[in-house]
Protein backbone atom coordinates (compact mmCIF):
# COMPACT_ATOMS: atom_id res chain seq x y z
CA UNK A 1 0.00 0.00 0.00
CA UNK A 2 1.07 3.49 -0.74
CA UNK A 3 0.12 6.41 1.45
CA UNK A 4 -1.57 9.53 0.03
CA UNK A 5 0.30 12.84 0.62
CA UNK A 6 -1.47 15.16 3.08
CA UNK A 7 -2.84 18.56 2.02
CA UNK A 8 -0.82 20.34 4.68
CA UNK A 9 2.41 19.53 2.91
CA UNK A 10 1.22 21.41 -0.17
CA UNK A 11 0.81 24.77 1.61
CA UNK A 12 3.47 27.18 0.34
CA UNK A 13 5.95 28.19 3.02
CA UNK A 14 5.75 31.84 1.93
CA UNK A 15 2.25 32.38 3.40
CA UNK A 16 3.15 32.15 7.09
CA UNK A 17 6.40 34.00 6.47
CA UNK A 18 4.69 37.22 5.26
CA UNK A 19 2.37 37.84 8.17
CA UNK A 20 5.05 38.50 10.81
CA UNK A 21 6.64 41.11 8.54
CA UNK A 22 3.51 42.96 7.49
CA UNK A 23 1.57 42.83 10.77
CA UNK A 24 3.81 45.15 12.83
CA UNK A 25 3.65 47.84 10.16
CA UNK A 26 -0.12 48.21 10.16
CA UNK A 27 -0.59 49.61 13.69
CA UNK A 28 2.28 52.00 13.03
CA UNK A 29 0.69 53.25 9.83
CA UNK A 30 -2.67 53.66 11.53
CA UNK A 31 -1.08 55.61 14.40
CA UNK A 32 0.82 57.82 11.95
CA UNK A 33 -2.37 58.53 10.03
CA UNK A 34 -4.29 59.33 13.23
CA UNK A 35 -1.60 61.79 14.36
CA UNK A 36 -1.03 63.41 10.97
CA UNK A 37 -1.71 67.06 10.19
CA UNK A 38 -4.40 65.98 7.79
CA UNK A 39 -6.30 64.32 10.63
CA UNK A 40 -5.68 66.52 13.69
CA UNK A 41 -3.94 69.57 12.27
CA UNK A 42 -6.03 71.87 14.48
CA UNK A 43 -4.60 70.19 17.58
CA UNK A 44 -1.07 71.10 16.52
CA UNK A 45 -2.12 74.65 15.70
CA UNK A 46 -3.83 74.79 19.09
CA UNK A 47 -0.63 73.67 20.85
CA UNK A 48 1.37 76.32 18.99
CA UNK A 49 -1.13 78.96 20.11
CA UNK A 50 -0.87 77.81 23.72
CA UNK A 51 2.94 77.97 23.63
CA UNK A 52 2.87 81.38 21.93
CA UNK A 53 0.62 82.99 24.53
CA UNK A 54 2.45 81.25 27.37
CA UNK A 55 5.59 83.06 26.24
CA UNK A 56 3.74 86.30 25.45
CA UNK A 57 1.74 86.53 28.70
CA UNK A 58 3.45 84.18 31.18
CA UNK A 59 1.87 85.81 34.20
CA UNK A 60 -1.78 85.50 33.15
CA UNK A 61 -2.25 82.93 30.38
CA UNK A 62 -0.84 79.57 31.64
CA UNK A 63 -3.25 79.29 34.59
CA UNK A 64 -6.22 77.16 35.57
CA UNK A 65 -8.37 80.31 35.51
CA UNK A 66 -7.60 80.73 31.82
CA UNK A 67 -8.66 77.15 31.09
CA UNK A 68 -11.97 77.74 32.86
CA UNK A 69 -12.41 81.03 31.04
CA UNK A 70 -11.90 79.38 27.66
CA UNK A 71 -14.40 76.63 28.45
CA UNK A 72 -17.05 78.83 30.04
CA UNK A 73 -16.70 81.66 27.55
CA UNK A 74 -17.08 79.45 24.47
CA UNK A 75 -19.82 77.06 25.57
CA UNK A 76 -22.61 79.07 23.91
CA UNK A 77 -20.53 79.49 20.75
CA UNK A 78 -20.02 75.74 20.74
CA UNK A 79 -23.76 75.08 21.01
CA UNK A 80 -24.44 77.38 18.05
CA UNK A 81 -21.66 75.73 16.03
CA UNK A 82 -23.04 72.26 16.77
CA UNK A 83 -26.48 73.37 15.62
CA UNK A 84 -25.25 73.61 12.03
CA UNK A 85 -23.50 70.22 11.96
CA UNK A 86 -26.57 68.01 11.25
CA UNK A 87 -27.86 70.23 8.38
CA UNK A 88 -24.40 70.49 6.85
CA UNK A 89 -24.01 66.71 7.05
CA UNK A 90 -27.09 66.51 4.83
CA UNK A 91 -25.79 69.37 2.65
CA UNK A 92 -28.28 71.93 3.93
CA UNK A 93 -27.44 75.45 5.07
CA UNK A 94 -29.32 77.08 7.94
CA UNK A 95 -28.43 80.77 8.06
CA UNK A 96 -31.32 81.53 10.40
CA UNK A 97 -29.57 80.11 13.46
CA UNK A 98 -28.32 83.52 14.62
CA UNK A 99 -31.82 85.02 14.33
CA UNK A 100 -33.38 82.02 16.06
CA UNK A 101 -30.94 82.43 18.93
CA UNK A 102 -31.82 86.13 19.22
CA UNK A 103 -35.53 85.29 19.05
CA UNK A 104 -35.48 82.83 21.96
CA UNK A 105 -33.29 85.22 23.92
CA UNK A 106 -35.73 88.13 23.69
CA UNK A 107 -38.85 85.97 23.99
CA UNK A 108 -37.61 84.35 27.20
CA UNK A 109 -36.81 87.76 28.67
CA UNK A 110 -40.09 89.26 27.42
CA UNK A 111 -42.27 86.50 28.87
CA UNK A 112 -40.51 86.68 32.23
CA UNK A 113 -40.19 90.44 32.60
CA UNK A 114 -43.18 91.88 30.73
CA UNK A 115 -45.69 89.03 31.04
CA UNK A 116 -44.66 87.84 34.49
CA UNK A 117 -44.49 84.18 33.53
CA UNK A 118 -42.32 81.69 35.37
CA UNK A 119 -38.97 80.56 33.94
CA UNK A 120 -40.27 77.14 32.90
CA UNK A 121 -43.24 78.53 31.00
CA UNK A 122 -41.18 81.29 29.40
CA UNK A 123 -38.52 78.85 28.20
CA UNK A 124 -41.17 76.43 26.89
CA UNK A 125 -42.85 79.20 24.86
CA UNK A 126 -39.51 80.43 23.51
CA UNK A 127 -38.50 76.91 22.48
CA UNK A 128 -41.90 76.44 20.82
CA UNK A 129 -41.12 79.50 18.74
CA UNK A 130 -37.77 77.95 17.79
CA UNK A 131 -39.56 74.75 16.82
CA UNK A 132 -41.91 76.73 14.57
CA UNK A 133 -38.91 78.37 12.92
CA UNK A 134 -37.46 74.95 12.17
CA UNK A 135 -40.77 73.72 10.74
CA UNK A 136 -41.09 76.81 8.54
CA UNK A 137 -37.53 76.35 7.30
CA UNK A 138 -38.26 72.72 6.54
CA UNK A 139 -41.43 73.55 4.61
CA UNK A 140 -39.74 76.25 2.54
CA UNK A 141 -36.61 74.21 1.80
CA UNK A 142 -37.99 70.67 1.47
CA UNK A 143 -41.59 71.12 0.37
CA UNK A 144 -41.33 74.30 -1.70
CA UNK A 145 -37.85 73.34 -3.01
CA UNK A 146 -36.26 76.72 -2.31
CA UNK A 147 -32.47 76.70 -2.02
CA UNK A 148 -31.61 76.38 1.67
CA UNK A 149 -29.04 79.19 1.58
CA UNK A 150 -31.59 81.70 0.29
CA UNK A 151 -34.59 80.28 2.15
CA UNK A 152 -33.06 80.35 5.63
CA UNK A 153 -31.59 83.79 5.01
CA UNK A 154 -35.09 85.03 4.13
CA UNK A 155 -36.53 83.31 7.20
CA UNK A 156 -33.89 85.05 9.30
CA UNK A 157 -35.00 88.43 7.94
CA UNK A 158 -38.58 87.65 8.92
CA UNK A 159 -37.45 86.63 12.40
CA UNK A 160 -35.47 89.84 12.77
CA UNK A 161 -38.58 91.87 11.96
CA UNK A 162 -40.45 90.02 14.71
CA UNK A 163 -37.61 90.68 17.14
CA UNK A 164 -37.67 94.39 16.31
CA UNK A 165 -41.43 94.46 16.81
CA UNK A 166 -41.12 92.91 20.26
CA UNK A 167 -38.07 94.81 21.52
CA UNK A 168 -37.87 97.99 19.41
CA UNK A 169 -34.18 97.04 19.08
CA UNK A 170 -33.60 97.46 22.82
CA UNK A 171 -32.37 94.83 25.25
CA UNK A 172 -34.88 93.50 27.76
CA UNK A 173 -33.60 93.59 31.32
CA UNK A 174 -35.15 92.81 34.67
CA UNK A 175 -34.38 91.59 38.15
CA UNK A 176 -36.08 88.27 37.48
CA UNK A 177 -33.49 87.46 34.82
CA UNK A 178 -30.73 87.77 37.41
CA UNK A 179 -32.44 85.78 40.15
CA UNK A 180 -32.74 82.09 40.83
CA UNK A 181 -33.76 79.69 39.43
CA UNK A 182 -33.41 81.17 35.95
CA UNK A 183 -29.86 82.47 36.41
CA UNK A 184 -28.66 79.06 37.58
CA UNK A 185 -29.31 77.66 34.09
CA UNK A 186 -26.05 79.26 32.96
CA UNK A 187 -24.33 80.49 36.12
CA UNK A 188 -24.39 77.41 38.33
CA UNK A 189 -20.91 75.93 38.43
CA UNK A 190 -18.93 73.05 39.82
CA UNK A 191 -15.28 73.81 40.48
CA UNK A 192 -15.50 76.91 38.31
CA UNK A 193 -16.92 75.06 35.28
CA UNK A 194 -20.42 76.31 34.51
CA UNK A 195 -23.42 74.32 33.32
CA UNK A 196 -23.22 75.48 29.67
CA UNK A 197 -20.00 73.46 29.34
CA UNK A 198 -21.99 70.39 30.34
CA UNK A 199 -24.69 71.30 27.81
CA UNK A 200 -22.00 71.53 25.13
CA UNK A 201 -20.56 68.13 26.05
CA UNK A 202 -23.97 66.45 26.06
CA UNK A 203 -24.93 68.01 22.72
CA UNK A 204 -21.62 66.92 21.17
CA UNK A 205 -22.04 63.38 22.48
CA UNK A 206 -25.61 63.18 21.16
CA UNK A 207 -24.65 64.41 17.68
CA UNK A 208 -21.55 62.19 17.62
CA UNK A 209 -23.59 59.14 18.52
CA UNK A 210 -26.25 60.02 15.95
CA UNK A 211 -23.81 60.53 13.08
CA UNK A 212 -21.31 57.79 13.87
CA UNK A 213 -23.30 54.98 15.46
CA UNK A 214 -26.80 55.00 14.01
CA UNK A 215 -28.35 54.17 10.67
CA UNK A 216 -29.84 57.66 10.60
CA UNK A 217 -26.36 59.16 10.74
CA UNK A 218 -25.16 57.00 7.85
CA UNK A 219 -28.19 58.08 5.86
CA UNK A 220 -27.48 61.73 6.67
CA UNK A 221 -23.95 61.42 5.34
CA UNK A 222 -25.22 59.56 2.29
CA UNK A 223 -27.70 62.34 1.66
CA UNK A 224 -24.97 64.94 1.92
CA UNK A 225 -22.55 63.09 -0.35
CA UNK A 226 -25.04 62.17 -3.08
CA UNK A 227 -28.72 62.79 -2.45
CA UNK A 228 -29.86 61.20 -5.72
CA UNK A 229 -27.95 57.97 -5.10
CA UNK A 230 -29.22 57.86 -1.52
CA UNK A 231 -32.79 58.34 -2.73
CA UNK A 232 -32.42 55.47 -5.19
CA UNK A 233 -31.29 53.29 -2.30
CA UNK A 234 -34.52 54.04 -0.44
CA UNK A 235 -33.26 56.79 1.89
CA UNK A 236 -35.93 59.36 2.70
CA UNK A 237 -33.70 62.32 2.01
CA UNK A 238 -36.45 64.94 2.23
CA UNK A 239 -37.51 63.82 5.68
CA UNK A 240 -33.91 63.82 6.90
CA UNK A 241 -33.32 67.34 5.63
CA UNK A 242 -36.54 68.51 7.23
CA UNK A 243 -35.56 67.03 10.59
CA UNK A 244 -32.06 68.51 10.49
CA UNK A 245 -33.52 71.99 10.06
CA UNK A 246 -35.84 71.42 13.01
CA UNK A 247 -32.95 70.13 15.15
CA UNK A 248 -30.79 73.10 14.13
CA UNK A 249 -33.49 75.58 15.16
CA UNK A 250 -34.04 73.86 18.51
CA UNK A 251 -30.35 73.75 19.42
CA UNK A 252 -29.69 77.35 18.40
CA UNK A 253 -32.85 78.38 20.24
CA UNK A 254 -31.60 76.64 23.36
CA UNK A 255 -28.32 78.53 22.99
CA UNK A 256 -30.35 81.76 23.07
CA UNK A 257 -31.98 80.76 26.36
CA UNK A 258 -28.59 79.91 27.86
CA UNK A 259 -27.20 83.23 26.63
CA UNK A 260 -30.02 85.16 28.33
CA UNK A 261 -29.47 83.32 31.60
CA UNK A 262 -25.75 83.99 31.33
CA UNK A 263 -25.85 87.76 30.73
CA UNK A 264 -29.13 88.49 32.51
CA UNK A 265 -30.87 90.20 29.60
CA UNK A 266 -32.56 89.46 26.30
CA UNK A 267 -30.60 90.95 23.43
CA UNK A 268 -32.10 91.51 19.95
CA UNK A 269 -28.63 90.89 18.48
CA UNK A 270 -27.61 87.98 20.72
CA UNK A 271 -26.93 85.59 17.88
CA UNK A 272 -25.40 87.95 15.33
CA UNK A 273 -21.75 87.54 16.42
CA UNK A 274 -22.07 83.73 16.39
CA UNK A 275 -23.14 83.14 12.79
CA UNK A 276 -19.77 83.41 11.06
CA UNK A 277 -17.85 81.72 13.87
CA UNK A 278 -20.32 78.81 13.92
CA UNK A 279 -19.82 78.02 10.25
CA UNK A 280 -16.09 78.61 10.50
CA UNK A 281 -15.85 76.11 13.35
CA UNK A 282 -18.03 73.59 11.53
CA UNK A 283 -15.95 73.72 8.35
CA UNK A 284 -12.64 73.54 10.21
CA UNK A 285 -14.10 70.70 12.27
CA UNK A 286 -14.91 68.84 9.07
CA UNK A 287 -11.16 68.56 8.43
CA UNK A 288 -10.52 67.03 11.84
CA UNK A 289 -10.91 63.46 13.13
CA UNK A 290 -13.34 62.49 10.34
CA UNK A 291 -11.81 64.25 7.37
CA UNK A 292 -14.38 65.22 4.78
CA UNK A 293 -17.30 64.79 7.17
CA UNK A 294 -18.94 67.36 9.39
CA UNK A 295 -18.63 65.97 12.90
CA UNK A 296 -19.34 67.03 16.45
CA UNK A 297 -15.99 66.75 18.22
CA UNK A 298 -14.05 68.27 15.34
CA UNK A 299 -16.37 71.27 15.60
CA UNK A 300 -15.88 71.53 19.37
CA UNK A 301 -12.11 71.35 18.83
CA UNK A 302 -12.26 74.23 16.36
CA UNK A 303 -14.38 76.31 18.76
CA UNK A 304 -11.89 75.82 21.59
CA UNK A 305 -8.96 76.58 19.28
CA UNK A 306 -10.45 79.92 18.30
CA UNK A 307 -11.59 80.65 21.84
CA UNK A 308 -8.10 80.01 23.22
CA UNK A 309 -6.56 82.48 20.83
CA UNK A 310 -9.13 85.20 21.48
CA UNK A 311 -8.80 84.73 25.25
CA UNK A 312 -5.03 84.90 24.95
CA UNK A 313 -5.21 88.12 22.98
CA UNK A 314 -7.44 89.62 25.65
CA UNK A 315 -5.03 88.65 28.42
CA UNK A 316 -2.10 90.00 26.42
CA UNK A 317 -3.92 93.36 26.11
CA UNK A 318 -3.66 93.45 22.33
CA UNK A 319 -5.49 95.82 20.00
CA UNK A 320 -9.22 95.32 19.36
CA UNK A 321 -8.71 94.40 15.73
CA UNK A 322 -6.28 91.62 16.65
CA UNK A 323 -9.07 89.15 17.47
CA UNK A 324 -10.54 89.32 13.96
CA UNK A 325 -7.08 89.10 12.42
CA UNK A 326 -6.28 86.08 14.54
CA UNK A 327 -9.54 84.28 13.69
CA UNK A 328 -9.08 84.72 9.96
CA UNK A 329 -5.41 83.75 10.02
CA UNK A 330 -5.91 80.63 12.11
CA UNK A 331 -8.78 79.45 9.95
CA UNK A 332 -6.67 79.76 6.80
CA UNK A 333 -3.64 78.07 8.37
CA UNK A 334 -5.70 75.23 9.83
CA UNK A 335 -7.47 74.57 6.54
CA UNK A 336 -4.21 74.71 4.58
CA UNK A 337 -2.40 72.31 6.90
CA UNK A 338 -5.23 69.83 7.29
CA UNK A 339 -6.06 69.98 3.60
CA UNK A 340 -2.54 68.83 2.70
CA UNK A 341 -1.71 71.97 0.73
CA UNK A 342 1.68 72.17 2.44
CA UNK A 343 3.21 68.83 1.53
CA UNK A 344 5.63 67.11 -0.82
CA UNK A 345 4.80 67.07 -4.51
CA UNK A 346 2.65 64.14 -5.57
CA UNK A 347 5.50 62.41 -7.39
CA UNK A 348 7.76 62.49 -4.35
CA UNK A 349 4.96 61.24 -2.12
CA UNK A 350 4.35 58.32 -4.47
CA UNK A 351 8.03 57.44 -4.54
CA UNK A 352 8.28 57.65 -0.78
CA UNK A 353 5.23 55.45 -0.49
CA UNK A 354 6.60 52.76 -2.79
CA UNK A 355 10.00 52.36 -1.13
CA UNK A 356 8.77 50.56 2.00
CA UNK A 357 6.72 48.19 -0.16
CA UNK A 358 9.79 47.28 -2.27
CA UNK A 359 11.90 46.70 0.82
CA UNK A 360 9.21 44.55 2.40
CA UNK A 361 8.89 42.37 -0.68
CA UNK A 362 12.66 41.78 -0.80
CA UNK A 363 12.70 40.84 2.86
CA UNK A 364 9.83 38.42 2.38
CA UNK A 365 11.46 36.79 -0.57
Amino acid sequence: MTSTPTRAAEVPPSVPERSPVSAPGRPGRRAAAALSFRNIGAVYVWLVIVVLFTVWAPGTFPTVITVKQVLNGNAVAGLVALSVVPPLAARVFDLSIAFTMSLTSVLTAHFMVSSGLGPGTAIALAMTAALLVGVVNGIVVVVLRVDSFIATLATGALIQSLITMVTDDSSITGVRLLAEPFASIAQLDAGGITLPVLYLLLAALAIWFLLEHTATGRRLYATGFNADAARLQGVRTDRLRFLTLVASALLSGFAGVVFTASVGSGSPTAGTPYLLSAYAAAFVGATQLRAGRFNAFGTVLAVLLLGTGITGLGLATSAQWAASLFTGSVLIVALVLTGGRIALPAALRRRAGTRPETTTCKEVR
